[in-house]
């Protein structure tokens, strides 16, 4: 039973959809995987509940001119993994989307649902941060973009609802893996990790360039780890160095909950990391 009234609304445009979301106590309604969930149990709120689903234009997987990927707000985390262009363009993006819940969840869930609901750690964030994706959003008197590092510090503009997500085309050698230690109740993660790197097999150390790596759940919101980055750049760390480079950041950095410290989410963000370099330097 949902403990909230709301006005419930099927717009069947953007425009129309944006223009519903102006309105004070209106939330997007897309897979509702998390959202009706809250407002079960109380924790969420809602005067009007915009159901995107009928906006066709928020759908689908498309290449860009430049040769990136454009995926579609509405695109549910099935498709995702199932997609033979993600999966080839950004194996960390189909391996989170892999990761999130279970296949019901899959199959309703979607890529701008999941950006969205920064108030608990998702999978998709540090997979689109450590692409280095935009994020295109709607608002009621136009759209624009949002740089996924800004997104990651300052979330999503008042008033904006996610219309697509846009991955740049990848360099020569990139590669990207994702790695997650799951809660075993609610399958949110207690640390994930998310890596893109190029792998320079023409100098002598066989060292890594162009190296983002990105963390949520171990972090009080999904977070580039630049400085573990600068530590790691141009070099081909083993485990033990991911993990030298870790305890050099500040424990302050990781935020414990649920009986876990800081130190500890330190170390396993380390080992997930370690964990999803080794994988995507050896494909």
């Amino acid at each position: 039973m949902i403990l909230t009234d709301f006005e419930y609304v099927r717009p069947s445009t953007l425009g129309e959809a944006t223009a519903l979301l102006a309105a004070p106590g209106s939330r997007v309604l897309a897979g509702g995987q998390s959202l009706l969930v809250d407002l079960k149990t109380g924790e969420g709120t809602a005067s009007r509940l915009v159901d995107l689903r009928g906006v066709t234009a928020l759908r689908g997987i498309r290449r860009t001119d430049g040769g990136g990927l454009r995926i579609g707000a509405l695109t549910t985390l099935a498709e995702l993994v199932a997609d033979p262009a993600v999966r080839a363009h950004a194996p960390a993006l189909a391996e989170a989307a892999r990761a999130n819940g279970d296949p019901q969840v899959r199959n309703l869930g979607t890529v701008g649902g999941n950006l969205a609901a920064t108030e608990r750690p998702t999978d998709l964030p540090p997979a689109v941060l450590a692409a280095g994706a935009t994020l295109h959003v709607g608002r009621h008197r136009g759209q624009g973009t949002v740089r996924a590092d800004d997104y990651a510090r300052d979330g999503l503009p008042e008033g904006s609802v996610i219309t697509a997500i846009e991955l740049p085309a990848p360099a020569p050698g990139e590669r990207s893996a994702f790695e997650k230690t799951a809660d075993r109740a609610s399958r949110y993660p207690v640390c994930a990790v998310a890596v893109r790197v190029t792998r320079d097999t023409t100098r002598p150390d066989d060292g890594l360039t162009g190296l983002r790596i990105a963390v949520t759940g171990a972090t009080a919101r999904v977070t580039r780890l630049t400085g573990v980055e600068r530590l790691l750049a141009g070099r081909a760390p083993d485990t033990e160095e991911v993990l030298a480079a870790f305890r050099a950041q500040p424990e302050e950095f990781f935020t414990p909950g649920r009986g876990t410290s800081a130190e500890y989410l330190r170390h396993l963000a380390g080992v997930l990391t370690a964990r999803a370099l080794s994988r995507a330097t050896a494909i």
